[in-house]
């Protein structure tokens, strides 16, 4: 028990707050809570393929390929579970799901656990954390300014850019794990690259297959489309408008982890439409917390963060997008008025 009055260091902070969760069981696994969510997700995968298969009408098919986007994402989010460990104690068996959800959604796993561990061990650090350097977009001034040519044009209106450009984040994803397997040696070498090749062979073969070809090809663009957007906007306001570091920040990890994220109000439709990433508080506490318990988690952690006067940042969905938007217009404010 912490006695009342006495000074604690940030390490001992955090072992306090650690020991508390422990204590609740909040990091033990979920079994029986992944196998529902994996099999719902299949079925729903199921339930849309047989709707491509079974009816011929184009407008159904384009709004199956929004359902279809909404399927992608939810693959997303147990992609990133399996990421961080939270699914099972052992290694190889988060590894493969990993590699289904390479195969399902053609993104390269050992890109994504590089680059998401860089994230949570950098949030919002300007110079080591990938989420935060984006080409065609600018989280601060001096960013803003360094853009050049094309770059330049679209963060100097990139707060009306923004959604739009959600829309081409599943192909930037996919694009950026290619680059990544040319580039890097992968855990799997064999694995990964054919994994996502085969997605792109399965992918196209049954839509080309089951649609005519003009009817395929509207169908992607809806799909994509969606996936980019859903996904872009799923994990945007985790962090992006929130306080930006750099390596002259002295901060501890746990207020690195709690400064730098911003929740979205917990709701039953609010933890499912984001995969529990709403938490992102607790999940970057906690890394390996399943997402099941990041909402009783959140219970201990808040209430923790305002005795210790740590600023917990926690918000509805259209604020949120407000604070963004606000954000980015501001970052980019010195393109647009060569005053400052």
């Amino acid at each position: 028990m912490i006695q009342e009055g006495v000074k604690l260091s940030p390490a001992e902070e955090y072992a306090g707050l650690k020991r508390t969760i422990e204590q609740r069981g909040l990091l033990n696994k979920q079994p029986a809570y992944y196998t529902y969510k994996i099999l719902l997700t299949l079925s729903l995968l199921a339930l849309s393929i047989a709707f491509l298969a079974l009816i011929d009408n184009i407008w159904l098919q384009l709004a199956n390929a929004a359902f279809l986007a909404f399927v992608f994402g939810q693959f997303a989010f147990i992609g990133h579970d399996g990421g961080h460990h939270q699914i099972f104690t052992s290694k190889r068996g988060n590894e493969i799901v990993g590699l289904v959800i390479c195969f399902l959604l053609a993104f390269d796993r050992s890109w994504w656990v590089d680059k998401h561990n860089r994230h949570h061990s950098y949030p919002n650090d300007v110079a080591l954390d990938p989420d935060s350097n984006i080409p065609v977009l600018a989280f601060t001034k001096d960013q803003a300014r360094s853009k050049r040519g094309l770059y330049r044009f679209i963060v100097k209106y990139q707060a009306y850019f923004f959604l739009p450009m959600l829309a081409l984040e599943g192909f930037g994803l996919r694009l950026a794990s290619l680059q990544y397997l040319l580039r890097t040696k992968v855990k799997f070498p064999v694995a990964e690259p054919l994994l996502i090749a085969s997605h792109f062979v399965v992918y196209f073969a049954l839509l080309f297959y089951l649609l005519e070809p003009w009817h395929a090809l509207m169908f992607i663009g809806v799909h994509q489309g969606l996936f980019g957007l859903y996904m872009g906007a799923s994990f945007a306001p985790n962090h992006k408008g929130m306080p930006m570091l750099d390596n002259d920040t002295d901060m501890d990890f746990l207020r690195r982890q709690v400064i730098t994220a911003r929740n979205i109000k917990g709701h039953p439709f609010t933890d499912f439409w984001y995969g529990g990433l709403n938490y992102q508080i607790e999940h970057h506490l906690f890394p390996s917390m399943p997402r099941n318990n990041l909402k009783e988690a959140q219970r201990i952690i808040k209430p923790f963060c305002q005795t210790h006067h740590i600023p917990y940042h926690d918000t509805g969905t259209l604020q949120a997008q407000r604070e963004i938007l606000r954000s980015l217009h501001q970052e980019s404010a010195p393109l647009r008025d060569a005053s400052l």
